[in-house]
């Protein structure tokens, strides 16, 4: 009887775990949001029906060769390797698909020079699971990272 009692209690928590994990509206990934590693921190905002993300805040925002403000040097594009990555929008066009995830956007690597495919979802209540990746999610080609929301 114990067993069932404790089986039943699990089964519940796993529930409402998960009922939880799917309560998420379109805009509750809208604020500003620490990356994984503390390096900075990330505004997501949203014009029309898609979702962006800028760096608003660095850890070290100067480049230790120069002293100067951090610039986009990696980018692949020449024009935009003056860019500053302070205000850098990376986290590009990302639309709700009404089940907990934001999909269809990109990721733009200011370290890499890359962009890749991604898609967003709540790890739990303040916490952001950013995936970005290589042709598609299930592929597993990509790297995962975590945000904290803070403000």
């Amino acid at each position: 009887m114990k067993k069932i009692h404790l089986l039943f209690i699990s089964i519940s928590l796993l529930f409402s775990v998960n009922v939880m994990a799917q309560n998420h509206k379109s805009d509750d990934i809208i604020g500003k949001w620490l990356t994984e590693n503390n390096e900075s921190k990330v505004e997501i905002y949203k014009i029309g029906e898609k979702y962006y993300g800028k760096i608003v805040w660095l850890k070290d925002p100067n480049d230790k060769e120069t002293g100067k403000p951090k610039k986009d040097k990696n980018n692949t594009d020449i024009k935009l390797k003056e860019r500053p990555v302070l205000g850098l929008s990376f986290v590009n066009g990302f639309k709700f698909n009404g089940d907990n995830k934001w999909e269809d956007g990109t990721v733009y690597d200011p370290k890499s020079g890359k962009t890749y495919n991604g898609f967003i979802a709540f790890e739990s209540k303040d916490k952001l699971k950013l995936r970005g990746y290589i042709g598609k999610a299930w592929m597993g080609l990509g790297r995962t990272t975590y945000w904290t929301k803070t403000n």
